[in-house]
């Protein structure tokens, strides 16, 4: 029998928010920003949460949070998300973490073949997190290629949980849908 998971929860906010031009972090959506929502969806799992605003190393995207993450703290795995993902629901974090505890290696969640937020990585994958910034190759999807990791494929009806919002397009998109959503609730 496996040892139970020592998993945290860690939320990346370090980011420059460049295309946005301004930070996504404190949008309002509903009476909440788009990080109280993604803390809100975080603390349901009952782990514990983290926020990551500055990152060690600098300018390395998700890669320089992940950095961070695993150099500060000391839970065996982390579950990474974004900022700027409002829709995530719990329910897929909990799948994500089902996956880790019977296959025990890193899984992401995977949105028309690519690799993303949420994704779940052991302690052992900072070495890799290292070679690749050392390379300067900061993209989520050769990290999960150099890590062999798993990915969950959401099915279509789902899919909305995985938009990020880093354009004004993007967060006019995202507020369309939230009227709509909190107008059927």
């Amino acid at each position: 029998m496996k040892a139970s998971l020592d998993c945290e929860i860690c939320i990346l906010a370090g980011g420059l928010s460049a295309r946005m031009k301004r930070d996504k972090a404190r949008l309002r959506l509903g009476r909440h920003t788009l990080l109280g929502h993604v803390c809100n969806t975080a603390r349901q799992l009952g782990l514990p949460v983290r926020l990551i605003r500055r990152d060690l190393v600098p300018r390395c995207g998700p890669l320089g949070g992940i950095y961070t993450a695993f150099r500060t703290y000391r839970a065996d795995a982390q579950l990474f998300l974004a900022c700027d993902m409002p829709f995530a629901s719990a329910e897929w974090l909990e799948q994500l973490r089902a996956y880790f505890e019977v296959h025990r290696k890193a899984v992401f969640t995977s949105v028309q073949g690519c690799a993303g937020f949420p994704f779940l990585l052991p302690r052992e994958s900072l070495a890799v997190v290292r070679k690749q910034m050392a390379r300067r190759e900061f993209s989520l999807q050769k990290l999960a290629r150099a890590l062999r990791a798993g990915r969950l494929r959401p099915l279509p009806k789902r899919l909305g949980e995985f938009c990020n919002v880093n354009t004004p397009e993007e967060w006019a998109a995202a507020r369309r849908r939230w009227r709509k959503w909190s107008s059927a609730s």
